[in-house]
């Protein structure tokens, strides 16, 4: 008599089961990448077209750009970041312009704007690039006079000084050149794009591609000098009716203190009193050699200097 031992087989899945569970993995791998398309869809829609990011929007419009004068150039290296109203739990807000070390050579700053949009005012925040964006045609001056930037560029990793339009003071500086600059428009104190009353500026093709290259947010230096601004009762434009008593600074987080200018007795003339300056007449642009200082400004520039938008004097 022989003996049979029957040994147990491992269960077979069902043919039918090992296909549902293969159309079950793959739909769910195209759930999440349908899901991953939509948000990047949704991401890039939100953008407008100069590639701003959209930080807040108030349904107030912002107050006027204040006249102030600029203060020296503290070393060089430093560049200009005009002052612009915020906004925070109290109302509008003047963060002053101030000098600043940009995070890498090279770069340049696009400032922040308001734009009206769906019945709102909406703030588009600034950004340091390797070109000068859309900053909705507000002339914050000191170069920036509502299309690129004509207070200076970079050569070889060093910044060039437009003196004609940046308060040198008596810093030694031997990378300045002059260019003066000349607006056909009316200058005005402007400060959102778009809306009732507000500047009719759209951006460029140059300028929305420079939007979308790659971009640096605000350095640490910055985010300090707003962040202290928000604190100062004083920069309240519910306090100051629009006219901050500290317009500039310096350096950044650097307020009441030396180096800070007076407001000066105009800045506290009505907007509309405002008349706009003539058009000045372009000088040849004249490059000083490397081993001589600029000489000394008899007086810092105003913010309101007129404009031509154009590339400043190269070798």
């Amino acid at each position: 008599m022989s003996a049979h031992v029957r040994i147990p087989q491992a269960g077979r899945v069902p043919i039918h089961s090992r296909a549902h569970a293969t159309v079950a993995l793959a739909t769910r791998h195209l759930v999440t990448l349908t899901v991953a398309f939509l948000a990047a869809a949704l991401l890039l829609l939100s953008r407008p077209a100069n590639g701003a990011d959209v930080a807040l929007s108030v349904t107030i419009a912002p107050p006027p750009l204040p006249v102030y004068e600029q203060p020296p150039l503290p070393s060089p290296g430093y560049m200009w970041v005009p002052g612009y109203w915020s906004y925070g739990p109290d109302g509008y807000f003047w963060v002053p312009g101030t000098w600043v070390l940009p995070p890498d050579p090279d770069l340049v700053w696009t400032p922040g704007y308001w734009g009206f949009s769906d019945a709102a005012y909406v703030w588009y925040p600034g950004y340091w690039g390797p070109q000068i964006g859309f900053y909705g045609g507000i002339v914050y001056g000191f170069g920036y006079f509502g299309r690129g930037y004509d207070g200076g560029y970079w050569r070889d990793h060093q910044f060039y000084y437009n003196r004609a339009v940046n308060n040198i003071g008596n810093t030694n500086v031997t990378n300045v050149y002059s260019k003066t600059v000349v607006n056909n428009t009316t200058v005005t104190n402007i400060s959102y794009n778009g809306g009732p009353g507000g500047v009719s500026a759209r951006p460029t093709p140059q300028e929305q591609a420079a939007g979308r290259q790659p971009r640096h947010a605000a350095t640490n230096d910055q985010a300090a000098h707003v962040a202290r601004a928000r604190t100062q009762h004083e920069l309240l434009a519910a306090v100051n009716q629009g006219h901050p008593p500290i317009a500039a600074t310096p350096k950044p987080d650097t307020f009441p203190g030396p180096g800070v200018p007076p407001p000066p007795p105009e800045r506290r003339a009505p907007a509309e009193h405002l008349t706009p300056a003539a058009p000045a007449e372009r000088t040849t642009p004249e490059r000083p050699p490397a081993h001589q200082s600029p000489p000394a400004e008899k007086s810092p520039p105003r913010q309101r200097q007129p404009d031509q938008p154009g590339e400043p004097p190269r070798p």
